[in-house]
């Protein structure tokens, strides 16, 4: 005697469904993978993709959730969803170098200059300075890029009747480093980094291409030169969805 045994229709209406979104989330990850859908970039709708899987838009939302908790995507209320970026490792130590930092993460770094001026320093530039209030500082503020996407908006404050030249040397290379150097300061070291977190201005969040009021990650330090004396207080905003600080007991070379 034969026995047949059939799935009950529940059981296969829930293994369809799972195939489906399981289904639509591995094209979406192709799509990801094979740059259609750029870091940063916002996936069609709920609606569209149901149409183009001929499906209805749970089981979209569905396949959206799975990217999201493997970290592919991020929703974001009332915008959509969203490519996300790539995490970077930003170390943070006695020395802190931009260009090193990113290029040992194998990526690629570029600085872009948004503004170079003098003028007279507040009451935080000056005392970080050992400046009396009021004194010259140079001003250096620009965007820090990584693979083409901006990482950071950056303020870098140095005094300026010590380094006189400095302006010059920065339009022709943004990096602080050699600029430095072009001064005479062969090496300098972190003094101190202090860490705290923001919301996104509209400024910050135009610069950075996030969301107003999206998390961000701001240290505030102070290097100084192999003899103690301070020669630059820089304040840095970070995406928070694209960067991981590393703090570290090391150096950073």
């Amino acid at each position: 005697m034969k026995f047949l045994w059939r799935m009950p229709r529940s059981v296969e209406y829930v293994l369809a469904r799972k195939a489906l979104w399981t289904g639509i989330s591995d094209a979406l990850e192709s799509d990801i993978a094979a740059g259609r859908y750029r870091p940063g970039v916002k996936l069609p709708t709920e609606a569209q993709l149901a149409a183009r899987f001929s499906v209805n838009r749970h089981t979209v939302r569905r396949a959206l959730a799975s990217l999201a908790d493997r970290g592919f995507v991020s929703s974001r209320r009332g915008a959509g969803v969203f490519v996300t970026h790539a995490q970077t490792d930003y170390p943070i130590g006695s020395r802190v170098r931009f260009h090193q930092n990113i290029l040992a993460a194998g990526r690629t770094p570029q600085r872009k200059v948004l503004l170079l001026q003098t003028r007279a320093s507040d009451s935080k530039e000056a005392s970080a300075l050992d400046l009396e209030l009021g004194a010259s500082v140079h001003v250096c503020e620009g965007l820090s890029l990584v693979d083409g996407e901006p990482l950071a908006v950056f303020q870098s404050i140095f005094p300026a009747q010590r380094f006189p030249k400095l302006l010059g040397n920065l339009r022709e290379n943004s990096s602080v480093t050699a600029a430095l150097k072009s001064e005479g300061i062969q090496d300098f070291i972190r003094r101190e980094t202090r860490i705290d977190g923001k919301l996104a201005s509209v400024t910050l969040a135009t610069q950075l291409r996030i969301q107003v009021s999206s998390p961000v990650l701001r240290t505030i330090g102070i290097n100084v030169d192999e003899k103690g004396r301070p020669i630059e207080y820089g304040r840095t905003w970070f995406a928070a969805e694209r960067t991981t600080l590393v703090l570290s007991s090391g150096s950073n070379h």
